[in-house]
């Protein structure tokens, strides 16, 4: 691969250098040279400190993406524990699906596996806002802790008998 195409930027030393994109200006091209710095082995041309953050941001985003998961499938199982009369299939739909997210972003990340507990008890104050909202109930009728173990998360059956028959 050949020298990448560059123009005006920031360098690992952080000295600004004409014919390098600085990470400030485009963060897409900027990428695209560190990528073919990187694999052409430039390592004296690579831009550390931001690749730095970038790598850094990456984890962040991984970790909020395991609270998300966790966050929407706790309150439905809240929504579904508290309001019986009030289940429908969408409520099973999602909880599987948001079990399927946390099982692949774990699959992805292993890394993160340490952090499950760290990132459901940050996801459920969110997850009891939000089943409050949509359910109309005061936050104190929700548990103040996240009432479910790994198991229930991850296992507890929610099966389309215990859904309210709607009417034709």
């Amino acid at each position: 691969m050949g020298e990448p195409a560059l123009k005006g930027g920031s360098t690992g030393a952080g000295a600004s250098r004409p014919d390098r994109t600085r990470y400030e200006d485009d963060l897409y091209t900027w990428v695209q040279e560190q990528v073919a710095f990187l694999r052409a082995g430039r390592v004296d041309a690579l831009d550390l400190e931001h690749i730095a953050e970038e790598l850094e941001g990456v984890s962040k985003s991984e970790f909020a993406k395991l609270q998300s998961a966790l966050r929407v499938l706790v309150m439905h199982m809240l929504k579904w524990d508290q309001q019986p009369e009030h289940r429908t299939p969408s409520w099973i739909f999602s909880i599987r699906e948001q079990r399927r997210r946390y099982a692949r972003i774990v699959a992805t990340s292993p890394g993160l596996k340490p952090r499950v507990d760290e990132a459901l008890s940050e996801a459920y104050p969110d997850a009891r806002d939000w089943a409050s909202d949509e359910t109309h109930l005061p936050p104190d009728e929700f548990p103040p802790e996240c009432p479910y173990d790994w198991d229930d998360i991850l296992n507890r059956p929610f099966d389309f008998d215990s859904v309210k028959k709607q009417r034709p």
